[in-house]
């Protein structure tokens, strides 16, 4: 069966309405969550962008069934990984088994505030490689001594863990991070629905001989609101940076950088690329690629905090109903 998932969207709102959302989305009957975590929002209009740990814990403490991703963190720049390992260990405790650690290699608008430079992809791909080994090794709850190419810890130990092992989701967008990282990751996380990254992930792990055969967790953006046009008018304000494609989106860093990237897309371009308005059909159809291409989870992202309650509130039960008649 496909689940279905929400979006606590840490750039778009604030941190208490973060936690209230994750709550009401779960008590309308979504199967699991996923918290972006940024320094940085997209663009200045989104306005928020708390850290994504507490936020984490606190929708873990509050919450009682669905399944948590951070989704994803960037685990070797602005956070050292063994820091990562011990954030993740008590947000799996505090969600009692229902927390998978979603990693990536991270963005330039996020990572670049500690004054370490953007590394180049190839790069960051070795340091995220390496970066989940450490970790995977912390999460043992073992001591741990490690020397790498990129980290090391001395006499390290992450004391509070969970019986339940943390499960760890990457995320890969190209061939060269399916090479390096499939067979380090428990599941798969891609925003775009492409069935050569799920099957090229596939072959990767059962050529290794890794079973079971994980998950695989995707996000589409949507923008419900009674009023078409005012749907359209928020998902362009907020969420024109989308267009640019990972390969731009991963390099620019600031919110001042994306702002002037996407100066020239069009309202239309917007409205063509996200389903705007209360037609759920419409948001069934962005989400059906998806399962197409062998994704096992979506995420929805509403778009914007303005009518967020609302979306959850008149949209989402009857949309949870057509995901799963026609998706399932």
């Amino acid at each position: 069966m496909a689940g279905f998932g929400y979006t606590v969207m840490t750039e778009q709102s604030g941190p208490r309405q973060l936690v209230d959302y994750a709550v009401a989305a779960e008590q309308v009957g979504f199967d699991f969550e996923v918290c972006s975590d940024h320094y940085s929002p997209w663009l200045d209009s989104q306005g928020h962008a708390p850290n994504a740990w507490p936020v984490l814990g606190a929708v873990a403490h509050a919450t009682d069934s669905v399944r948590l991703y951070s989704y994803v963190t960037c685990p070797t720049i602005r956070y050292h990984p063994a820091i990562v390992a011990q954030q993740a260990a008590t947000v799996q405790i505090l969600a009692d088994g229902r927390f998978t650690l979603g990693v990536g290699s991270g963005e330039n608008l996020n990572e670049h505030v500690v004054g370490r430079g953007w590394p180049t992809i190839e790069r960051r791909l070795d340091m995220l490689a390496e970066a989940i080994k450490l970790i995977r090794e912390l999460l043992t709850g073992e001591l741990i001594d490690f020397r790498g190419e990129f980290y090391e810890v001395d006499s390290a130990r992450v004391w509070d863990v969970h019986e339940e092992p943390v499960a760890i989701g990457v995320s890969m967008t190209g061939p060269k991070a399916v090479e390096k990282l499939a067979v380090a990751a428990d599941h798969l996380i891609n925003i775009a629905p492409d069935r050569a990254i799920v099957d090229d992930w596939q072959h990767h792990r059962r050529a290794a001989g890794v079973l079971p055969e994980g998950r695989v967790i995707g996000q589409v953006p949507v923008c419900w609101d009674p009023d078409r046009e005012a749907a359209v008018d928020r998902a362009y304000d907020q969420f024109r940076w989308a267009g640019g494609g990972w390969a731009v989106n991963a390099d620019l860093p600031t919110p001042a950088g994306f702002a002037a990237a996407t100066r020239y897309v069009r309202r239309e371009d917007v409205a063509a690329a996200i389903p705007c308005g209360p037609d759920l059909d419409a948001i069934v159809a962005a989400a059906a690629p998806y399962r197409e291409a062998g994704f096992t989870d979506i995420a929805l992202l509403q778009i914007g905090d303005q009518g967020q309650q609302r979306f959850l509130d008149e949209a989402a039960k009857p949309l949870l109903a057509v995901l799963r008649a026609e998706l399932d």
